[in-house]
């Protein structure tokens, strides 16, 4: 298992979970929601930077057949503009099904309702997120997911490579 804290981030439309992991790689845990727009690709820049972090994990929504759709193109495009900025601190992009369904579940048990559940669900989605590429890598000692390479200025994002990774448990 690689050591360094890791940065789990969960691209939402309106809202980015953020989390991190212990140096050890052992346990993700909530950081900070982002609020989607200006200013949030330098929002994650800093908090990398402040947690040391030595790689990020964005979320991929695939569809449950493992296809990609619209929601996973517009996560590819933030990745590869995080990854633009945040170099040379690598980003990986990490399969996320279901994620925010495991997030939304465990929060209900927890009993947070309402706005409160929303105010946190994101953070909890890229705790999920994080912590399953961390399982994945332990499970398989290969870092899980897909490296991003960060876009030439100007230029398009690559097309996709296929994922290796374990499928979500």
């Amino acid at each position: 298992m690689r050591r360094g804290v890791r940065i789990g981030v969960d691209v939402g439309d309106v809202r980015i979970g953020v989390a991190r992991c212990d140096p050890a790689g052992m346990v993700a845990t909530p950081l900070e929601t982002v609020a989607r727009g200006r200013g949030d690709l330098q929002r994650l820049v800093a908090l990398s930077a402040e947690e040391e972090a030595v790689e990020l994990v964005v979320g991929l929504p695939r569809s449950l057949s493992g296809g990609e759709g619209p929601a996973a193109a517009k996560a590819r495009d933030f990745a590869a503009r995080l990854a633009a900025v945040v170099a040379p601190v690598p980003v990986r992009m990490c399969d996320e099904r279901l994620s925010t369904v495991s997030a939304e579940a465990a929060l209900r048990q927890l009993g947070r309702k309402g706005a409160r559940r929303r105010a946190v669900v994101d953070q909890a989605a890229a705790v999920v997120i994080l912590q399953n590429a961390l399982d994945t890598e332990r499970g398989t000692g290969s870092p899980p997911g897909e490296v991003v390479s960060a876009p030439a200025p100007g230029a398009r994002p690559e097309a996709p490579q296929p994922s290796k990774e374990a499928p979500e448990r």
